[in-house]
């Protein structure tokens, strides 16, 4: 029984994988202004001028490409924050128990670290925050009490989410600090934080790519100096 339930999650682990669309993927590729390391724990994308020494690892959804989250978060690298993209095991933030550090360690010139994730990716984002100085949750809210951690931390949700719903969300709300920075994207659906195309049972987005890369790149990197600088 124990060896049918091991390759009946693995065989799910691997079926229907959201893959990364190719245009947005191809022109985070191009970018002049990014570096990109494929390391085989996670991708790595580097400014290639004006790095702040900011950093944020972010964990992927579940059965979500990793690459399908470059484009949405190519701003803020842009802006000079590293970003390091987890490859979770099995496709799915649940089963991987590696520690922050197997992730960090591949940015060795950042100095200070978010953690955060979209979805299920934050969910396990929460459990890592011990080794972090902030978070921020894409889509997600946490399942572990993080109330008096007086961590600096970001929720950004979509207004249209049909899966991780404003509902749920501000269900979960207690379980943030109390001046946790929490943000309702107007348009947004949960595919609208990568691009990797729609998922069932999610609403249909009405924000254009354009206008959220933009708006998470403009709330992430007003979180990095208001909020993780004075924490």
């Amino acid at each position: 029984m124990l060896i049918v339930a091991i390759v009946g999650i693995v065989i799910y682990s691997q079926v229907g994988v959201m893959a990364a669309e190719p245009e947005p993927l191809a022109a985070v590729k191009a970018d002049p202004a990014i570096s990109i390391t494929d390391d085989y724990a996670a991708i790595v994308l580097s400014p290639v001028e004006g790095a702040t020494g900011d950093g944020l690892v972010f964990i992927p959804g579940a059965k979500v490409d990793p690459w399908a989250y470059a484009a949405k978060l190519s701003g803020i690298v842009e802006s000079g924050t590293t970003v390091v993209i987890t490859k979770p095991w099995l496709n799915l933030a649940f089963f991987d128990l590696r520690p922050l550090d197997a992730f960090t360690s591949l940015a060795p010139d950042v100095d200070t670290w978010a953690v955060g994730g979209h979805s299920l990716g934050g969910v396990r984002a929460c459990q890592l925050t011990q080794d972090a100085e902030a978070l921020i949750l894409f889509a997600s809210y946490c399942a572990n009490d993080l109330s008096t951690s007086g961590m600096p931390a970001l929720s950004l949700a979509g207004e249209l989410d049909g899966l991780s719903t404003p509902a749920k969300i501000a269900d979960a709300r207690p379980l943030l600090p109390a001046d946790a920075d929490m943000v309702e994207i107007a348009g947004a659906a949960h595919s609208s934080f990568g691009d990797y195309g729609l998922q069932p049972g999610d609403g249909t987005p009405t924000i254009s790519d354009a206008d959220m890369t933009e708006t998470l790149t403009s709330e992430i990197d007003h979180f990095f100096q208001t909020q993780v600088a004075v924490g």
